[in-house]
């Protein structure tokens, strides 16, 4: 799958529903058949979307853990706490089960935010709280996270 772009305002009716914006829909219109996961975030108060073709490459890596080391059991057992499958209605709405609802504190505004090949959905408020950077100075974690990244010809700054 190729990266997915954008960030994107929603609303979430009074049953969990969202419905998913054009131009999201058709960037994941190749998933839309086989269907996605939600779960929670591991670091982030919000919902994570795998296109299932994603999560099967990330339980890939998972069952390659030992599950004999009890660290490895524990992390298994919280990342794949609550995880749902779910699928887009006919109408291109997405069901965000209660619990992950509760989970990411989502309200009736929400924005479903790319993060390379899955989709992030938060709760309006909170996710403007996490990209305002008051606790986090973006360009010394830039070059923490890239500055070691050597340029191989790709283009990348």
């Amino acid at each position: 799958m190729n990266s997915i772009i954008g960030t994107y305002e929603c609303k979430l009716d009074a049953k969990g529903r969202l419905m998913i914006p054009v131009a999201l829909k058709k960037q994941l219109s190749a998933s839309l058949q086989d269907g996605f996961v939600l779960k929670r975030s591991v670091f982030q108060p919000c919902l994570e979307l795998y296109p299932m073709s994603e999560w099967n490459l990330m339980m890939n890596k998972i069952n390659k853990l030992n599950r004999f080391v009890k660290k490895n059991n524990d992390f298994i057992r919280r990342f794949t706490a609550g995880v749902k499958i779910v699928e887009v209605d006919d109408l291109g709405r997405l069901l965000v089960p209660k619990d992950l609802v509760s989970f990411a504190n989502l309200s009736k505004d929400i924005v479903l935010s790319s993060a390379v090949n899955i989709v992030e959905v938060w709760d309006k408020d909170a996710y403007e709280k996490s990209i305002s950077g008051e606790d986090v100075d973006f360009a010394d974690l830039a070059e923490d996270v890239m500055g070691n990244i050597n340029d191989d010809g790709d283009g990348v700054s």
